[in-house]
């Protein structure tokens, strides 16, 4: 109880008084919950400095060395090796890669930035002219129609020549020719379900059920009576329909003889 003489503190409605003397409460192992939390705390720490994000492997490269090649009218990424990088000219595949590094007697791993001018240029003359020292069997365009010749074709040229053909296919009215104008499939795949054109089917299919479902709701059409003949020639049962008998022949007339008697 307190004193008379001494003043009371308000004190809210559904508030306890706060006692200062308690404690902080204490864990089942004795340590208190301040102290765990701040241990805890120290440890996401330590950890988060054991990891340390590995280190890109950062390559110097030289002053000299080209971010961008340009081989036959096509930017190559210098950061390429030499026959991966030869392979960004169109016509130019891994085929051809090796046979042109081994001819020039370039390194094929080292990356094609670090090539010198002379080497590029080099490069640029043995693509250009592969047709030169390269087997028939080997080039992309074999017995040319207008000249009957064998060459490969690189870069630009490449688009130019397949549109040609492909024109001059429209213009002789071939099967090639006219399934590229109808816009299908040229080399005889399956249209069925793949590569289809038009109307969907599934919507066609649903107009065709919707159409047969109406007559059903409205009641069947009854069917056209068949004559008795057939339905006497039908057996019970599903077997066999028999086979039409023959009306049975008139009795032979008696001779004259007899029927004086």
């Amino acid at each position: 109880m307190a004193e008379e003489g001494e003043p009371r503190k308000e004190e809210k409605k559904g508030e306890h008084p706060k006692d200062e003397s308690k404690e902080p409460k204490k864990d089942k192992k004795g340590g208190k919950k301040d102290e765990s939390k701040e241990g805890k705390k120290e440890e996401g720490e330590k950890k988060e400095k054991k990891r340390v994000e590995p280190k890109k492997d950062e390559v110097k490269h030289d002053e000299n060395f080209k971010y961008i090649v340009r081989l036959v009218n096509t930017d190559v990424d210098g950061e390429k090796p030499t026959v991966i990088g030869l392979q960004s000219v169109k016509g130019v595949g891994n085929r051809v890669a090796e046979i042109i590094v081994n001819r020039s007697g370039v390194s094929r791993t080292i990356k094609i930035g670090d090539l010198s001018d002379s080497k590029i240029d080099e490069l640029e003359k043995l693509i250009v002219g592969y047709s030169d020292y390269a087997p028939a069997w080997a080039m992309n365009r074999q017995l040319d129609l207008e000249t009957g010749d064998d060459m490969h074709i690189v870069g630009v040229d490449l688009d130019v020549r397949r549109k040609d053909d492909i024109n001059l296919m429209k213009m002789i009215r071939s099967y090639k020719g006219v399934r590229h104008e109808e816009g299908q499939k040229v080399r005889g795949q399956r249209t069925r379900s793949n590569g289809r054109t038009g109307l969907t089917l599934g919507v066609m299919r649903q107009r065709l059920m919707q159409a047969g479902a109406a007559p059903a709701e409205g009641g069947a059409a009854p069917a056209a009576e068949k004559p008795a003949e057939e339905r006497e020639r039908r057996p019970a049962g599903g077997a066999k329909p028999l086979a039409p008998t023959k009306p049975a022949a008139a009795p032979a007339a008696k001779p004259a003889a007899e029927a004086k008697k």
